[in-house]
């Protein structure tokens, strides 16, 4: 059994995640999290929100997870929001036809080759349906929108879609987030929630699903505003696979600092480096593997024709290097069409420190001529007037001024046109943000989370699994026994969890089975302590057993307050602020018994 079936089976047995509606055959693409899944989750949306909005000092909103078809007409995803699929002849079933490229040739990034391109591909490389074995060159590859449709109320007059990013839910609502920000650039909206895309085929359990949880963030700059304060990250170091890298076909990371790449041009944008910097932190400080984490920029082909600069966090994830979150440089793009497309203005008002006087070209056309020669057009010809003076005063200088309205030029007197150059004092301009998004994928990170958690070793010459969470992760904090439930010993574990409990501490309390198994059934969900009350407990000195996962060694705590202390130390424990050594060392505890030393985590 390799250890991708051992997570699989740890996942499913351990209420982790397992397929959806398995009573009805299950459907692709879609999970269910167990009780521990479900708390390992919630740990990490919540230790995401602790760094990338609370210590960040960003909003938090959540928007509506199905909105109206005109919000997608304009942020482009009717009509680009889509991938490329080919229909087996032999079968039927369908396949992302990029993937087929990627998964049997050395091409990597099919994605940005197009559709015709990946045709061709799959007929040079002779590819077959790998649900049947048919022959798949001549199969025509087109493109597929991912987005759920659905309908707002009864019948089709307003039809909208499940959202397939959280991004818009923010976009769509800039002036009144913008009102809350007092109008004060820059400042950041972040939001936790679930968003939905139809793959075309589903795969990789987690890692490529149709309904998956997103943690965004939207922070809005000044186009010419100052850069950030890299002070706190300008030493933290980076493993980078940039674009020279890739067209190299090196395997080779670049090995730097955040101040470094930025200063040798490498990273592009100060603030897409700073939160590379804190992202970077962040995932070390959640438990995944930095010999098992990269980022990697995007080659020209996959950006976004609004984007300057993009890099995606990948982690190996059973052998394969899998995308987890993605940093971009989003610029007006997003708000200059929802402006467009809304007529509400997606601006900011900057204030100038003192105000500025200048002199600005203006109309006041005659509408008793305008109106007569013609009709329902003349504020066409205002529009068009007013937009002459504003960008060739210059052109008001003779006695017509003329205009093209619907490709047909119209000479208007120059007398009716009221043109004249203002004094005008201004205090201020209206400023359409940039937007800088990091992005994050709830489930993926998960995924990696999990599965760089997970070690083997051999306790008392029994091979044990376990899950080596942080505490800030666990879905159980503290796991309390009573060595057996008789003679008070049973009492007094529950008092101790309800006082756990009280702390806001995840306890689960177990008296079922032999201690082993206990410990055993504790060490595969991740739960970082356990404490047993034993014979000791009750009729000798009070004290308890506290045992660590990692190392399975155990120590006494004494009654009293010494073990208040352990209960108060633990908060710490659980913030990332302490470890199990320190705790022990500052209560001068020592190992009193245990298993044997483990071995190496990767050992067969």
């Amino acid at each position: 059994m390799t250890d991708h079936d051992r997570l699989t089976e740890l996942a499913t047995r351990r209420g982790f995640y397992f397929p959806a509606a398995g009573a009805y055959g299950g459907v692709a693409g879609f999970y269910t999290y167990g009780p521990q899944g479900a708390a390992l989750k919630r740990n990490v949306e919540s230790a995401w929100r602790d760094r990338f909005l609370t210590r960040e000092d960003h909003m938090e909103v959540a928007g509506p997870t199905v909105m109206p078809e005109p919000v997608f007409e304009a942020s482009g995803h009717l009509d680009g929001f889509d991938d490329m699929i080919l229909e087996c002849p032999g079968c039927g079933a369908s396949h992302r036809a990029d993937h087929l490229v990627e998964d049997n040739t050395d091409i990597e990034d099919a994605e940005a080759l197009g559709t015709e391109r990946v045709a061709e591909l799959i007929a040079e490389h002779d590819l077959e349906c790998p649900s049947c074995g048919a022959v798949l060159a001549g199969e025509s590859v087109t493109a597929f929108n991912l987005m759920f449709g659905t309908n707002i109320g009864p019948g089709s007059s307003a039809p909208g879609y499940l959202r397939p990013e959280t991004a818009q839910a923010i976009f769509v609502e800039f002036p009144r987030l913008a009102e809350y920000a007092r109008n004060q650039l820059p400042f950041g909206v972040g939001q936790i929630g679930t968003a939905y895309r139809n793959e075309i085929s589903p795969r990789r359990g987690l890692i490529r699903v149709r309904e998956f949880t997103q943690a965004e963030l939207e922070h809005f700059v000044h186009p010419e505003g100052a850069p950030p304060d890299l002070s706190g990250v300008a030493e933290t170091s980076l493993s980078l696979y940039p674009i020279d890298s890739q067209q190299a076909r090196s395997a080779e990371h670049v090995e730097t600092t955040v101040g470094e790449a930025l200063e040798a041009g490498v990273i592009g944008s100060p603030w897409i480096a700073y939160y590379l910097g804190i992202a970077k932190e962040w995932y070390e400080h959640v438990g995944v593997d930095m010999d098992r984490f990269r980022f990697r920029q995007h080659l020209p082909g996959e950006r976004a024709h609004y984007a300057t600069d993009c890099w995606d966090a990948e982690a190996e994830l059973g052998g394969n290097w899998i995308e987890i979150s993605g940093f971009s440089t989003r610029g007006t793009y997003d708000l200059s069409r929802h402006a467009d497309h809304s007529g509400e203005s997606m601006t900011v008002f900057e204030p100038y420190e003192k105000p500025q006087t200048t002199e600005r070209p203006a109309v006041d056309p005659d509408m008793s001529y305008l109106g007569p020669e013609f009709g329902d057009r003349a504020p066409e010809v205002v529009a068009a007037l007013k937009e002459r003076a504003a960008e060739e005063p210059e052109a008001f200088d003779g006695e017509e001024i003329e205009v093209t309205i619907d490709g047909e030029t119209h000479a208007i007197p120059m007398a009716i046109t009221g043109f004249e150059i203002r004094e005008e004092t201004i205090s201020g301009e209206h400023v359409t943000p940039e937007v800088i998004e990091p992005s994050f994928g709830v489930d993926r990170v998960f995924a990696t989370v999990f599965e760089h958690a997970f070690r083997r070793d051999s306790v008392e010459g029994e091979e044990r699994t376990y899950l080596s969470l942080p505490p800030e992760l666990a879905p159980t904090f503290v796991g309390v026994f009573p060595l057996m439930d008789k003679d008070g010993m049973g009492e007094r574990a529950k008092e101790i969890a309800d006082a756990l409990r009280e702390r806001g501490f995840a306890v689960e309390y177990d008296d079922s089975g032999s201690i082993g198994r206990r410990y055993r059934r504790q060490d595969e969900i991740g739960t970082p302590l356990c404490l047993t009350v034993d014979y000791e407990s009750v009729e000798g000195d009070g004290s308890v057993t506290l045992r660590d996962r990692d190392s399975a060694a155990q120590s006494r705590v004494p009654a009293g307050e010494d073990l208040d202390r352990l209960l108060e130390a633990l908060a710490d424990l659980r913030a990332g602020r302490q470890t199990v050594a320190a705790i022990k060392e500052e209560l001068g505890l020592e190992t009193v018994a245990g298993d044997e030393d483990p071995i190496d985590a990767g050992a067969e």
